[in-house]
């Protein structure tokens, strides 16, 4: 009897010191610059940065590339509560804002620091084949630019159509209103041009999962407008294009629940 309880006691001891060494533990490290420092300004130093959130003892994780909100005019990047501790590293980018810059160099910032995701994810632990980019708003947007329109991230010797998942949260897909603005054009008047996700759908893009809020309860059209982009990005014969709406969200709401649906969207990326 007592031998059996022995041999219990350290089989349970074992379980348990084998559960603590499993534990994963994060890392996160502030302002890394992502452009080269031959193409800097004073500007570009202060907002070409991110934060990387990593779990530091496991490898082959899939990383999330965040872009904020914010028109293209404000917002400050940050790691969505909801992504942390969930077996993920994610990658926080600030971008540069109009009207101190005009498009498309927020767009090329942001393909600047996927790039930088693709160029040194390994040399934290995670895997370059899983690499979800994504954003709420203006980073639905930026997400979706880069993904579709393969040059920006060209530019930077990487295909586009690795991502391995893009994940636009309510996000523009004909021209940005900023970027129409800048033109003087008013904000109800449509345009789909080079500077639209619209304007390139095709067949052999990344799997593209767009979600927004209530179609009822968002911001100018923009369901419809992510409806459009599912329909022609079907007629373009692309397999792999979802569209989630969440009913009873605004435009800002959508971003809590639509975060919860980008978790279980890369779990099959979790488990290869």
């Amino acid at each position: 009897m007592q031998k059996n309880l022995l041999l219990l006691f350290i089989f349970l001891t074992i379980s348990f010191q084998s559960s603590i060494a499993q534990e994963i533990t994060y890392t996160l490290v502030k302002n890394i610059s992502y452009i080269p420092e031959s193409e800097t300004s004073e500007y570009a130093n202060e907002r070409c940065k991110l934060d990387l959130y990593y779990p530091e003892n496991t490898t082959d994780f899939v990383t999330v590339v965040w872009f904020h909100g914010g028109g293209l005019t404000g917002g400050e990047k940050s790691i969505p509560a909801t992504l942390k501790e969930k077996g993920i590293a994610v990658v926080a980018v600030n971008y540069r804002l109009s009207p101190k810059v005009k498009s498309p160099v927020y767009i090329e910032d942001a393909a600047a620091a996927v790039a930088w995701t693709f160029n040194n994810i390994e040399k934290y632990g995670g895997s370059k084949e899983k690499i979800v980019v994504s954003g709420h708003s203006a980073g639905g947007y930026l997400s979706s630019m880069i993904g579709l329109d393969k040059h920006y991230l060209a530019k930077f010797n990487v295909d586009a159509d690795d991502i391995a998942l893009l994940v636009p949260f309510s996000g523009h897909t004909i021209t940005h209103f900023t970027v129409r603005k800048e033109r003087g054009i008013e904000g109800t008047q449509p345009v789909v041009d080079e500077l639209a996700p619209l304007y390139f759908v095709r067949a052999d893009a990344p799997p593209l999962v767009l979600i927004t809020g209530d179609r009822e309860l968002e911001m100018l059209g923009r369901y419809e407008e992510n409806a459009y982009m599912y329909r022609m990005m079907k007629v373009a014969g692309h397999q792999h294009t979802k569209l989630l709406e969440l009913d009873g969200f605004d435009h800002g709401g959508m971003a809590s629940p639509a975060l919860e649906l980008l978790l279980k969207e890369i779990k099959p990326l979790k488990k290869q």
